[in-house]
């Protein structure tokens, strides 16, 4: 067996539309990807996994809390590449609805907002670590995801 492309998907604050899309991706390419990639995190696939020695973080969904921007650090610092999946990941919204509440929405939430430990504003990927790609959409673009999964392999060597 070659050498494999070691990945986490980890999603944050999002709808996980891009992880339904992922998953029917591998309905089509499993037989080409199965040699190739090696899923050292990914919550949609297994129970248990490894925070370590990431070769590429796909990521989808924007920084909410305090637990999510403390685990995405992580995170960043485990992986080599770090994608953005998603618009959620690229730009926050729509998760980041909440940022433009007027101020009378901001006061009705802000009990829910301290409870549950979120941040202040929700923000997207670039704004919390290095974001080395980015894929757009909700859900993510199939065919830009596919040219950065490409690039991925090509740069770790492994076609």
């Amino acid at each position: 067996m070659g050498k494999k492309l070691k990945v986490a998907w980890v999603t944050f604050a999002c709808c996980e539309d891009s992880s339904i899309l992922f998953l029917e991706l591998m309905n089509d390419h499993f037989f080409e990807w199965k040699d190739k990639l090696d899923f050292k995190v990914c919550r949609i696939l297994q129970k248990f996994h490894k925070l370590e020695d990431i070769d590429v973080a796909f990521i989808e969904g924007a920084i909410a809390t305090k637990e999510d921007d403390h685990k995405v650090k992580q995170i960043r610092k485990a992986s080599k590449k770090v994608v953005a999946i998603g618009a959620c990941a690229c730009t926050g919204m729509p998760s980041a609805q909440r940022n433009v509440f007027d101020d009378a929405t901001k006061q009705e939430i802000v009990e829910v907002i301290n409870r549950f430990g979120h941040l202040p504003k929700v923000q997207p990927l670039k704004e919390v670590i290095k974001v080395d790609y980015e894929v757009p959409g909700c859900p993510m673009d199939e065919k830009i995801f596919l040219q950065v999964l490409q690039a991925c392999l090509k740069e770790f060597g492994i076609e």
